[in-house]
Order: structure tokens, then sequence, then C-alpha cells
């Protein structure tokens, strides 16, 4: 699926399924020592970014299992521009976004690939500037 623009990405409606919960909605407790919160709190960062340049409401790009696909590029997008741009490892922005590493490779490599519609690719490079002007004293650039 590409892209066209914006919008394309955005869910009118969001539509839960069964299999969805609505509870817990964040992931304490799921990363320990200083350099798992460092890349948590910079996960989350990305996730409250991402959710309102996509005008989605980041509590569904947090919440674990499966989602409507609107909802999974945003999420998808979030952890590709937090690999490229804040360079935390992707087994702990698997941890932060509560997913499995596999599934993070997965969207960076979807993300890079969708890249070659050059609308999509300016919304990725826009989401990545906006990404890294709202981290750049954190990461010490």
């Amino acid at each position: 699926m590409q892209l066209t623009n914006a919008k394309a990405a955005i869910p009118s409606k969001v539509d839960k399924t069964p299999w969805q919960s609505s509870t817990n909605t964040t992931f304490p407790n799921r990363l320990s020592g200083p350099r798992d919160e460092r890349a948590l709190e910079l996960c989350e960062g990305m996730i409250d970014i991402t959710a309102a340049l996509f005008n989605v409401p980041s509590k569904e790009i947090r919440k674990a299992g499966r989602t409507n696909l609107g909802i999974s590029r945003v999420r998808q997008v979030a952890m590709y521009v937090a690999h490229v741009v804040l360079k935390p490892n992707i087994t702990d922005i698997g941890r932060a976004f509560a997913r499995d590493r596999t599934t993070v490779l997965y969207a960076c490599h979807l993300v890079e690939d969708l890249r070659d519609d050059p609308d999509f690719d300016r919304i990725i490079t826009m989401t990545e500037r906006v990404a890294l002007a709202a981290f750049r004293n954190r990461l010490g650039l």
C-alpha cells in the first residue's frame, strides 16, 4: 500500500476489535537500567510527536496487540524514526513499544520500502526533522 498524503495514514474512525484491550496503555517496569529508561523516554516522546503529527491518539499507538492499518502505520513510522534519528537499539525500541524486536525490524524495512513514493518520503523526512529538533538537546547535538 502506498500512501499519497499524510491524511491517508490517518484513520477517520478508530475501530476496536474483540481482542484489543483498553487497559494499561503505558508500559511501566518493562525496562530496567539507565540505558533502557533512556530508550523508553525517547520512544515515549517519539510516540507523542508522531501521534500529534498524524492526529492519532497516542493511547492507540501505545496499545498492546493488533490495531487497524492506520494506527499500525503510524506506529511503524514512529518505530522507524526512533531507530534512525534517536538511535536506540532495536530490542529497546521493541520493549518501549511493547513489541518484539522482529516487529521493529519489519516496521523499519517496510517504511524504508515505502519511502520510494515521493509523497510518503516527504512525510517521513518531515517527521525525522521534527524528532531531531525535539530531541536535539537530549541527543547532545
